[in-house]
């Protein structure tokens, strides 16, 4: 089938692209470019448009006539979002209500959603379920919430079908190589500390190390790009088989510590990670780990990569090979 999938350019959506021509979909990419490379598409054809402009959409959606859709086109830095929470309401929230509109106008009922961890803000409890209080600390994750409730709400007043996935941070890259993490500016941890081991920018920031944890550094999960995109498919077909609504932790129930990313990188690279200790970043958790065991039961999802170790190799051997061949890395400041 054929399926719409805002923001496929980027990183998480150009691994969902491959895997759903894998499954045998024909993704279409609806993307404005401003984040994503046109180069990370390669599974189906383009659009290039704004999720915030109906026309743009409308007439993605009149050409190609796609059955489904999958929507990542998102701004996602959490410390942006706090110093300008406006463009984050205005793409994340009047964008997803844009699509929304224009998937009722196409006749289009069935959709599945890049939601995000950042949605439970600071947990009571460790780990997350699904049935953890959301309490977003951070425009990006309010907005993010939001969306989520517009689904819901569509789904009241129009019948939209629609599955949630809350995904931990994202990581690594295509293990076959065809793709992996190229942001500008580049914020995530691992990318940036493979970055410093080789020389491609300074020191790695370590930001905040009086958390309270056993290291000192914040704690995250780390779920394998490719594992994300997995799911992805399988939400399509449980969609297609009927299932209900309903949202999905993407986790591997595993914390992982700021240090932990600095020496997976050092084993991976062959190379150690030259730091600098900052302060805390402003609306960042001390700590995010969750259990995946719902989409384990209702989707059949099983993350692969489980390791830390074996996730950041992954994204090592992209990154040294992009800095091998000069492209499409550049040195950084």
């Amino acid at each position: 089938m054929r399926v719409l999938v805002t923001g496929g350019a980027g990183y998480i959506g150009s691994h969902a692209c491959k895997a759903l021509a894998k499954a045998g979909h024909e993704p279409i990419v609806f993307d404005n470019l401003s984040t994503g490379h046109v180069g990370a598409v390669r599974w189906g054809p383009i659009v290039v448009g704004d999720i915030r402009n109906p026309a743009d959409l409308d007439a993605a959606l009149r050409l190609h006539k796609p059955e489904m859709v999958m929507h990542f086109a998102a701004l996602a830095y959490v410390g942006v979002s706090m110093t300008d929470p406006g463009a984050y309401y205005g793409t994340n929230i009047g964008g997803t209500l844009c699509l929304l509109e224009a998937m009722q106008r196409a006749g289009i009922g069935e959709i599945v959603f890049s939601s995000t961890c950042a949605t439970y803000g600071e947990p009571d409890q460790l780990p997350i379920t699904e049935s953890t209080m959301q309490r977003p600390i951070n425009p990006y994750g309010f907005s993010k919430l939001a969306a989520e409730r517009l689904l819901a709400d569509f789904e009241r007043a129009y019948g939209l079908k629609w599955v949630a996935l809350r995904y931990f941070n994202a990581a690594g890259a295509d293990p076959e190589g065809e793709l992996g993490e190229e942001h500008d500016p580049e914020t995530h941890a691992i990318p940036l500390a493979i970055q410093s081991a080789l020389g491609l920018r300074g020191a790695f920031k370590v930001m905040g190390t009086d958390y309270a944890t056993p290291d000192g550094t914040a704690i995250r999960d780390y779920v394998h790009v490719s594992d994300l995109a997995q799911a992805h498919c399988l939400a399509v077909d449980y969609l297609l088989s009927g299932g209900e609504s309903g949202a999905f932790n993407l986790a591997t129930g595993i914390g992982v510590s700021v240090r932990d990313i600095v020496d997976a990188v050092s084993r991976a690279t062959g190379r150690l990670v030259p730091i600098i200790e900052g302060p805390r970043r402003a609306g960042d958790p001390e700590a995010l780990y969750a259990t995946g065991e719902l989409a384990r039961e209702v989707l059949g999802w099983t993350p692969r990569y489980i390791s830390i170790v074996e996730t950041v190799e992954t994204a090592a051997r992209w990154f040294m090979r992009a800095w091998t061949s000069a492209a499409p890395l550049k040195r950084a400041s």
